[in-house]
C-alpha cells in the first residue's frame, strides 16, 4: 500500500457551484488540497491572484505549455485554462488528496494520463437554474453568458464518463454529499 494521495476531478457547467463548493470541503478535510489553476481570464471582482485562480498572460501560459509544465490545459469561453503539474505531484507523493477544478475537456485529458483519478460532476436539476445563478452572479456580459451556457449543454452530455454526479439543488446537501464521495473514495485503489 503506497502513502500517495489520491487525484480527484470536480467538473460542471458554470453556475452549478463547484467551485464554492470545493473552497467549503478543503475547510473542512484536511487531507485534501485543491490545485489553483492558471488563467488568461481576467480576475472577476472579488477574487485574488493565488486564491481562486493565478491569472497570468497569454504569453506566460505558451510558456508553461512550451515547458510541458501544465497536467492538462484548455480553452474555454475565450480564455486558457490549466493546471500546473508540478503542485499536484508534490502533493501527491506527500499523501495529500488534490483536488482538480476542471471543465470536462480537462478532466478527460488527466483521466487518459492518471488512471486512477476519481470524477466527481457537479450539476443543478435543469439549465433554468444554471442560467439563473450564472445571471445573478452578476460577473458575466450577455454575450459571456450565453456562451456560457451553450458550454454548459455540451457539457452535460459529458456526465456519462464520471464515476459520480451531484446535483446541487441544496446547497448543504450537495456539500454533504462530496464530503462523503471524498471520504469514501479517498483510500481507495
Amino acid at each position: 500500500m503506497s502513502n500517495r494521495g489520491k487525484l480527484f476531478i470536480v467538473s460542471g457547467p458554470s453556475g452549478s457551484g463547484k467551485s464554492s463548493l470545493v473552497s467549503d470541503i478543503i475547510n473542512e478535510l484536511n487531507d485534501f488540497v485543491r490545485s489553483v489553476s492558471v488563467t488568461t481570464r481576467p480576475g472577476r471582482g472579488d477574487e485574488v491572484s493565488g486564491n481562486q485562480y493565478h491569472f497570468i498572460s497569454k504569453d506566460e501560459f505558451d510558456r508553461l505549455i512550451e515547458k510541458d509544465m501544465l497536467l492538462e490545459w484548455a480553452s474555454y469561453a475565450g480564455y486558457q485554462y490549466g493546471t500546473p503539474k508540478d503542485f499536484v505531484n508534490e502533493n501527491l507523493d506527500k499523501g495529500k488528496n488534490v483536488i482538480l477544478v476542471i471543465d470536462v475537456q480537462g478532466a478527460m485529458q488527466v483521466a487518459e494520463k492518471i488512471k486512477e483519478t476519481y470524477l466527481i460532476f457537479i450539476t443543478t436539476s435543469s439549465l433554468k437554474d444554471l442560467e439563473e445563478r450564472i445571471r445573478k452572479r452578476g460577473a458575466d456580459s450577455s454575450e459571456e453568458m450565453k456562451r456560457r451556457l451553450a458550454i454548459a449543454t455540451r457539457e452535460l452530455d459529458h456526465m456519462k464518463h464520471y464515476d459520480c454526479i451531484i446535483v446541487n439543488n441544496n446547497y448543504n446537501e450537495a456539500l454533504l454529499n462530496l464530503k462523503k464521495v471524498l471520504n469514501s473514495q479517498k483510500g481507495r485503489e
